[in-house]
């Protein structure tokens, strides 16, 4: 006999009522609300984002043809009209609070396997943009005749977690985003020449927060010495230098490390910029290149989940299912890490969507996914014939 509820409501078990309710409280979201809760907001978006509906009437309908799975899940089908609404009034900060409780629940399961072997928190900082009908989003124009909106993220390179996201308009620049976040010292922070800002590296570099950058090909800077570089590798050049323009100077009168490093596949040549005066050339290059993961994560959120086609256009509809998809992905990275399969995220996403009501143990299923559940196939006993 099958003891275990769906899978969709396994995961479910992941996000407690009480602390659910205890976030609904602190943002207000159910204040004048009619009958439908947010938890049922909540279930039917998740649903939207793990099974891949394309409109408010996929969720709904897709919803209302597992009605008589529903009760476990403890909502009832909504309509379309009140997840509409629902989607445009009640705040979007909720699904932000929601994922960075999940997020915590997830950094318990650690520590996670270090590429590097030095102590320091690596995190990469990067955006990537969301482009939108300018005449259907005319809120977030972005250009002339476009729209857009820009996820800027943190990754922790410690299991490859969003560390810090945020979710703006697309005109606004990812190193005004920078300038207001603030780490530990000793976090070094890995990021691409968007991030430009000799103002910030002077902060960072006071407040002993180490950054890994390239460096732009028009920057004005002196060289103040020639370190040696290893005979054979990628590194060319491990240069110390400083700034030479009075403007540069005076936002950032700290030394720098330029370094010249060669992409053997392509026969490019990198121009790396750090304040970190210590590190084997060879291990920045390393770092740098590790920053492709924030790429991958931008990647796989974009393929497998509900962030280029969107089921409203209000400003807070459009977050509620960004911060959604990212509380989806952060799912997926859970089970990821806790399986003993070697799913990759793509694979495991289409899976679970073909199984995502499946009366199924969700732990047991993520190890052994291509197993039939116990009981599923009944043992046909030999009939034994007696002859006289």
């Amino acid at each position: 006999m099958n003891t275990f509820c769906s899978i969709f409501s396994q995961l479910l078990q992941l996000f407690p009522r009480w602390e659910f309710q205890r976030r609904v409280q602190e943002t207000r979201a159910e204040r004048h609300a009619r009958g439908f809760t947010c938890w049922g907001q909540f279930v039917a978006m998740l649903f939207c984002q793990l099974g891949r509906a394309h409109s408010l009437r996929e969720i709904c309908d897709g919803l209302a043809s597992c009605e008589g799975k529903l009760a476990h899940l403890g909502i009832t089908r909504p309509s379309r009209s009140t997840l509409a609404y629902a989607n445009e009034h009640r705040p979007w900060e909720l699904y932000q609070q929601i994922f960075l409780d999940l997020l915590e629940r997830c950094r318990q399961r650690g520590p996670f396997p270090k590429k590097f072997r030095f102590r320091n928190k690596l995190l990469s900082l990067d955006a990537t943009v969301i482009d939108l009908c300018a005449s259907v989003f005319d809120w977030a124009r972005f250009r002339r005749s476009k729209g857009a909106v820009k996820i800027h993220m943190l990754l922790d390179h410690e299991g490859y977690l969003p560390h810090f996201a945020i979710i703006t308009e697309g005109a606004v620049h990812e190193s005004r985003i920078a300038s207001t976040l603030h780490f530990d010292a000793g976090t070094i922070v890995v990021m691409d020449r968007g991030f430009t800002d000799y103002r910030l590296y002077g902060r960072w570099t006071e407040e002993g927060v180490f950054f890994v950058s390239r460096l732009k090909s028009n920057a004005d800077y002196g060289v103040a010495e020639d370190r040696p570089v290893p005979e054979r590798g990628s590194i060319l050049k491990d240069q110390i230098i400083f700034w030479k323009s009075p403007k540069g100077h005076q936002d950032c009168p700290h030394f720098f490390r330029r370094l010249e490093v060669l992409r053997p596949e392509t026969g490019d040549v990198l121009m790396l910029l750090t304040n970190h005066l210590t590190l084997g050339a060879t291990t920045i290059a390393r770092i740098y290149k590790d920053r492709w993961q924030i790429e991958l994560f931008f990647k796989a959120l974009k393929q497998n989940l509900k962030v280029k086609t969107f089921v409203g256009t209000s400003a807070n509809a459009l977050k509620i299912q960004i911060w959604t998809a990212l509380i989806a992905i952060l799912i997926l990275k859970f089970l990821q890490l806790r399986s003993q399969w070697d799913w990759h995220l793509s694979n495991l996403a289409a899976l679970l969507r073909l199984n995502l009501f499946t009366h199924r143990n969700l732990w047991h299923w993520i190890d052994h996914p291509l197993e039939a559940p116990p009981g599923a196939v009944p043992l046909v006993q030999q009939l034994e014939l007696s002859y006289s």
